[in-house]
């Protein structure tokens, strides 16, 4: 007689507990997993306990897994998500920042290409009264990340105490430094699960990750920058505005005004890809000049980060920015942080130059084409354990609308190790890099695409 086991199986002896560990009233992982699997809301209890119980290797990563492929597979309402951003906030501490003598008013991007705002808008927020607790992360994959690009200045440092950050938002106004160890844990050992198991693309899960993380910072106003596009997580307009909708509740939620900005990624940011590249752009940006998407997307962050921050006699952060009057706050944000702003930063060893293959009008790079370029160069890492090159990545030469002849230099590709050009370089190919006949067919690029705000 077949009894439901496998031909083979010893069923001499009984099987052990599935699930030795329970919580409150006995509940087990299994029970919260079935909950959600058969399309059940979990109750806040659920949520607390299997939270928790995870963070403290109480509930087995392969019971978590099968957790967050049902979330994934049937979502979570506004109660569940909101209530497990709670439970992962409450897996750490809170960053108790105080008086800082200004309001905090923080910005969170979802990530992608040249995406380097968060160098000049933190400056030149501050430049206009308040103060930018902004705890930032490294690059994975064609998305750069902001300590990696911090980190080509020679003698910065990302790590910094909570006493660090405080001091330095009361005397400079600003701070971009890494994650403190006991902020919302919980997602840092979830988002690493959800990596390798086919789970990061959940909404529910996305959202609470980035939410825990920013309302544990302990900031009293949040701007979201969500990338819609090729080079973004979040390719569609559709898929792009269920994220933001969801962080906005999450922060209404949570007492803290949240607006999230739709924009475009379907091209690069600027005219640098890459590490020292995008600093420098940065710089050119805070003195003053900087491609013109650079300085309006900074400048319309900034805008609504003012908005949320109550500073309703701030100067207009356009005229800031143009004057060089944040450039000065760049300086003292990055020395007190052990860096020299003044010091040359890394150049590529190699430069290698991508030209035109026929006349016309240059329509625009793919954002995912370029990213994915400079992360072959060795600007970005496949693995978070890689290390990145500082110099490494791609320099656009052209803009949209520009006119070129075959043998025009449209890009330059950066690394330190020649061997990598060969990737770059197919990246890089064909529809890549768009040229047509028509000036006419280069349309003016619109940054932002939608605006969603809590409450």
């Amino acid at each position: 007689m077949i009894r439901g086991v496998g031909w083979g199986e010893d069923t001499s002896a009984p099987a052990p507990p599935l699930d030795p560990v329970t919580g409150p009233n006995g509940m087990s992982a299994v029970d919260v997993v079935v909950a959600k699997r058969d399309c059940r809301e979990l109750t806040a209890e659920q949520i607390d306990w299997i939270v928790g119980a995870y963070t403290r290797g109480e509930v087995a990563d392969e019971q978590m897994a099968a957790l967050a492929m049902a979330i994934l597979l049937n979502g979570m309402d506004d109660r569940e998500t909101a209530r497990w951003t709670q439970a992962m906030i409450d897996s750490g501490e809170r960053l108790d920042l105080g008086d800082v003598g200004r309001p905090l008013v923080d910005k969170h991007s979802t990530g992608g290409v040249g995406d380097k705002i968060t160098l000049p808008l933190a400056p030149l927020v501050a430049a206009c009264g308040a103060a930018v607790p902004q705890l930032s992360g490294r690059g994975l994959g064609h998305t750069g990340g902001t300590l990696d690009k911090l980190e080509a200045i020679p003698g910065w440092r990302a790590s910094l105490s909570t006493d660090e950050i405080r001091a330095q938002l009361a005397d400079v106004g600003a701070v971009i430094c890494a994650t403190t160890p006991s902020l919302a844990p919980a997602d840092r050992k979830l988002y690493a699960l959800r990596d390798v198991t086919g789970t990061v693309e959940s909404v529910p899960l996305i959202a609470s990750s980035i939410m825990s993380k920013k309302i544990a910072e302990g900031t009293g106003g949040l701007v979201l920058d969500v990338k819609v596009g090729t080079g973004a997580f979040m390719k569609t307009t559709a898929r792009a505005g269920e994220l933001a909708d969801a962080m906005t509740r999450i922060g209404g939620a949570h007492g803290l005004p949240t607006t999230a900005l739709l924009t475009d990624m379907s091209r690069p940011l600027g005219r640098a890809v890459g590490n020292a590249l995008e600093v420098a752009e940065a710089v050119e940006v805070l003195r003053g000049g900087g491609p013109p998407d650079v300085v309006e997307l900074t400048v319309t962050l900034a805008g609504e980060m003012l908005r949320l921050a109550g500073l309703t006699d701030a100067p207009d952060p356009a005229e800031v920015l143009a004057s060089g009057a944040a450039y000065p706050v760049w300086e003292a944000m990055i020395a007190a942080q052990g860096g020299d702003p003044s010091a040359p930063l890394p150049r590529a060893r190699h430069v290698e130059t991508v030209t035109a293959d026929r006349d016309g009008v240059f329509s625009g790079a793919d954002a995912l084409a370029v990213g994915t370029a400079a992360w072959r160069l060795g600007a970005g890492r496949a693995r978070k354990e890689d290390s990145v090159q500082a110099a490494a990545g791609v320099r656009l030469l052209v803009g949209p609308g520009d006119p070129v002849q075959a043998g025009t230099p449209l890009l330059e590709l950066h690394t330190d190790t020649p061997d990598r050009f060969q990737g770059a370089r197919r990246a890089v190919t064909g529809a890549a890099l768009l040229i047509v006949g028509d000036p006419d067919a280069t349309r003016p690029r619109d940054l932002v695409l939608d605006t969603v705000r809590s409450g």
